[in-house]
């Protein structure tokens, strides 16, 4: 099976909350209602140097994956 880079998610027990899932890695999920991160990973050291020159540019496309997802909805 073939999924998507981000993926959107919700919960009732998290009314509030909007998760997006990033499946590549580094796999995470990201609460954007307070911006906190679920890692799916493990890393060692190496990993964590590779994380922090990528985490950033994730996020950003994890909170514009959303606003695309949102505007699609409000065109309809």
């Amino acid at each position: 099976m073939t999924l998507p880079k981000f993926i959107l998610g919700d919960n009732t027990d998290f009314p509030e909350a909007i998760f997006v899932i990033h499946t590549e890695f580094p796999r995470f999920i990201i609460n954007l209602q307070d911006d906190e991160v679920d890692w799916l990973e493990e890393f060692d050291n190496e990993d964590q140097k590779e994380l922090e020159s990528e985490m950033e540019t994730a996020i950003n496309e994890a909170s514009d994956f959303y606003d695309r997802e949102v505007a699609r909805y409000e065109d309809d």
